[in-house]
């Protein structure tokens, strides 16, 4: 791979993630000890701040690989520092995936660091790069659900428990749409650089419009079970069951009315 260099102010971490990952870790620690009043908002404040710097780092991972896959202008253009207010679009990488968590606890797939293609060569490097942000999820999901799949849960809180058992879910969530081989979505970026000529100018225009059409298809009841479906297997796998995503999803939607099944553990 190609050796890239920049300069050092380039490469330091972002104020305003250090911020964003200072909210995720004392939010986490008052959902662990019951510090919080209202365990709500804690986990509230912990998932979406967790959530967040998944998205950061999932573009960071696009970014990275790009550096050492040939194009030395990342570097210059803010990707390498984590800070989400230098994306390209920072609505649809941070601002668009918030709201969607928010509002049907789904994992939405950001994407808005540019790339110049045309400084790399070769189709693998091309299939890594678009690789390598569904893949930082997949990674966030086995941090997520290792206490669960190792059997490490004595004394861990059951808010805390539900908590990451939510996170997962947005996680596993974001690498399964990421890696469709729709136009538009990490999953195509993966395949196209082995796509013939002819195919690529076809699919194009359908790129802007790529995930819309995926939460287009999801609107439909049978594709929309069939795909929680997988989700739930992959967490029943990892160790993780449909009550403790419920929980955490009925704890991190506060505002509206608490299942106080949820709140064993107060």
């Amino acid at each position: 791979m190609t050796t890239a260099t920049t300069r050092h102010s380039d490469r330091r971490i972002s104020p305003v993630f250090i911020g964003i990952v200072a909210v995720m870790a004392v939010t986490g620690w008052a959902t662990w000890t019951g510090f919080a009043e209202q365990p709500g908002v804690a986990v509230f404040l912990f998932v979406t701040a967790a959530w967040i710097v998944s998205l950061c780092l999932h573009e960071y991972a696009h970014a990275r690989t790009a550096l050492h896959s040939g194009d030395i202008s990342i570097g210059a253009k803010g990707y390498l520092t984590l800070n989400p207010l230098k994306y390209t679009h920072a609505l649809l990488s941070i601002v668009l995936p918030v709201i969607f968590v928010i509002m049907g606890g789904i994992g939405l797939p950001g994407g808005a660091v540019f790339i110049e293609r045309n400084r790399i060569r070769g189709r693998w490097r091309h299939s890594l790069i678009s690789a390598a942000g569904p893949l930082t999820n997949v990674l966030f999901a086995v941090v997520c659900t290792a206490p669960f799949w190792l059997d490490a849960l004595d004394g861990v809180p059951a808010e805390f428990q539900f908590a990451l058992a939510f996170l997962a879910l947005l996680q596993v969530t974001a690498a399964l749409l990421n890696f469709l081989p729709v136009p538009g979505l990490d999953g195509y970026g993966v395949i196209e650089p082995w796509l013939s000529y002819q195919v690529r100018r076809q699919v194009e225009p359908l790129a802007p419009f790529g995930l819309l059409l995926v939460f287009a298809v999801l609107w439909i009841p049978a594709v929309n079970g069939v795909f929680f479906d997988a989700v739930d297997a992959l967490l029943r796998g990892l160790g993780i069951d449909e009550l403790r995503t419920y929980c955490g999803q009925n704890l991190y939607r506060f505002w509206t009315q608490t299942d106080q099944f949820c709140m064993v553990g107060r």
